[in-house]
């Protein structure tokens, strides 16, 4: 405890996420030797600083990935991820959750009760993959009902995206990924099209199936070059680009072709605002990401986890659990 607005929360279930990849490739350079990592998780609530006041020791918890004051100026405005005091810190600039026990800043406006009897391998999703989805994805794309939209990455967060874009009902969702054991789950989980990169040129496809004419939203969810550009040769006139993934490399824009397509491109982080509605949408059953776990690890069996995470098309990996 550092704090009087600290919480300390034994974790009972957490997660690997991409971006935990990227820290390791040295994408983040923020992030120090010896940083213990994570940022998703669920847990029961070991100890509460003086100033906490929705929490109690006994209760279990959600950890959002973005931790929030509240009170500073782009709290006030939900840009929880641009906290003058939080953000995304944790696994960053301060120890994470996969451990034993976790320090939560400013506890009130960074964790959320659970509902009772909730799924907790589910929960786990909900503290970055399905608001990030949602958020980075899917909102900032304008996703409207009736769109055809592409998403290119079928990844956990790709399949996040897949997931809670349903909830304003495209008319089309094509997923692009060279994995086909990916594509054939996102099938299962709602795509109405799939495009395998290696097997088929996924632009050409893409115009064949648009008669020319382009996506109206297109979503990157991978982070790399190729398949940003994939987004900007896909993309309808007056459509939008959604860059989801965490890039480690610069990506080259072309904006002499698109500057004249009348698009927007949108990028960020994550702000959890979204976190109380799905929670509600978890406990009514419209939302089931508890799909999206393919395996499970003891704590003690981390570096296995890792090493099953950073070869998921081999391992057919989309997100691993970790109970500690």
């Amino acid at each position: 405890m550092q704090k009087p607005t600290d919480v300390i929360v034994k974790i009972t279930r957490t997660t690997i996420c991409g971006t935990d990849l990227h820290i390791l490739k040295g994408d983040v350079p923020a992030v120090t030797e010896g940083r213990t990592l994570g940022h998703e998780g669920v847990g029961v609530v070991e100890a509460v600083g003086s100033a906490v006041e929705n929490f109690k020791p006994g209760d279990t918890v959600l950890v959002s990935c973005v931790t929030s004051c509240g009170k500073c100026a782009n709290c006030k405005r939900q840009l929880y991820a641009h906290c003058a005091d939080g953000g995304w810190i944790l696994g960053h600039l301060i120890d994470g959750t996969q451990a034993e026990y976790v320090r939560i800043p400013h506890g009130d406006n960074s964790l959320y009760p659970v509902p009772a009897g909730a799924d907790e391998e589910a929960l786990v999703m909900l503290s970055d993959i399905m608001p990030t989805g949602l958020e980075i994805g899917v909102q900032a794309g304008g996703v409207k009902p009736g769109d055809t939209i592409a998403i290119v990455g079928a990844g956990p967060v790709g399949m996040s995206i897949l997931l809670t874009a349903q909830f304003y009902s495209p008319g089309r969702i094509i997923m692009i990924d060279m994995d086909p054991s990916r594509l054939a789950l996102a099938r299962q989980f709602g795509a109405t099209d799939t495009i395998q990169v290696g097997a088929e040129d996924a632009v050409a496809r893409v115009l064949e199936m648009t008669g020319s004419l382009g996506v109206d939203v297109a979503i990157e969810a991978v982070g790399v070059p190729a398949t940003f550009d994939i987004c900007q040769k896909i993309v309808s006139a007056g459509g939008n680009i959604a860059n989801v993934g965490v890039h480690g490399k610069p990506v080259e824009l072309h904006i002499e072709e698109l500057w004249i397509k009348n698009i927007n491109i949108s990028m960020g982080l994550v702000c959890t605002s979204t976190t109380p509605m799905l929670l509600k949408t978890l406990s009514s059953g419209k939302l089931d990401p508890a799909r999206l776990v393919t395996h499970r690890f003891a704590m003690d069996d981390i570096l296995h986890a890792y090493e099953v995470f950073g070869n998921a098309a081999r391992e057919k990996a989309i997100k691993v659990i970790i109970n500690a």
